[in-house]
């Protein structure tokens, strides 16, 4: 049995969920803006109280390692930093791109059998953090910061059905008019969609160092930071 913490905070939703077992015990949404430094601590107190309240040991701490927002993931990985110190328990880190495939391929009939899924979280402009995964979640095209033009993904429109979502898909749709693009609306990174990811992870063994962990995010702009200084 595993009883798991989850927590998500790459974009302007932050969201928090107890699992046990791959099963949502509660779950909290904020969707109203960034606002992470009040409520995700706040929502993870109340989550950690619903455990103890039903004698439920907490067993992991699942978090949404980016890309995204940069303060939003510092506020996400230090808060699971802390409880995984406070109880002793791993740190699992989850890539957004594929949290936020889960909702699609959980409740989204009308995506073809074929078809690729192309997550994108809005960086700026016409820029957008985006992978391509196949339904069974293998990568096909690794993560990577795309500039959106008409050609960006047709190599894979022209191969079949492609579905883009999240908040960075909105503003390519005037741009990406292939008839093999699909855009299915409304698909935010939740802490309640990372559970059978997380319990994927547990079950392969696929745990964080807790001292070295970083949000993908954060490598990046020190990576891109220090680079500038040499």
């Amino acid at each position: 049995m595993s009883c798991i913490l989850h927590i998500e905070t790459s974009t302007q939703v932050c969201s928090v969920a107890l699992s046990q077992d791959g099963a949502v015990l509660t779950h909290q949404e904020d969707m109203e803006g960034p606002s992470h430094a009040v409520s995700c601590g706040v929502f993870v107190e109340e989550a950690l109280s619903f455990a103890e309240s039903h004698a439920i040991p907490l067993d992991a701490v699942a978090v949404s390692q980016g890309p995204g927002s940069y303060t939003g993931l510092r506020i996400g990985a230090s808060t699971a930093k802390g409880v995984c110190y406070g109880r002793g328990v791993p740190l699992i880190a989850l890539p957004t791109l594929e949290v936020m495939c889960v909702p699609v391929l959980l409740y989204h009939d009308e995506v073809p059998d074929d078809a690729l899924l192309v997550p994108m979280i809005d960086a700026r402009r016409m820029e957008v953090y985006a992978a391509v995964y196949d339904r069974a979640l293998r990568e096909v095209r690794p993560i990577g910061a795309d500039v959106v033009e008409a050609g960006t993904y047709l190599p894979y429109l022209e191969r079949g059905p492609v579905c883009f979502f999240g908040n960075g898909a909105a503003k390519c749709r005037e741009v990406i008019r292939h008839p093999n693009a699909i855009f299915i609306p409304d698909i935010h990174p939740l802490a309640r969609h990372m559970c059978p990811l997380a319990e994927r992870a547990v079950a392969r063994g696929e745990y964080q160092d807790v001292a070295y962990f970083e949000p993908f995010y954060l490598k990046e702009f020190i990576a891109i930071k220090s680079k500038n200084l040499l």
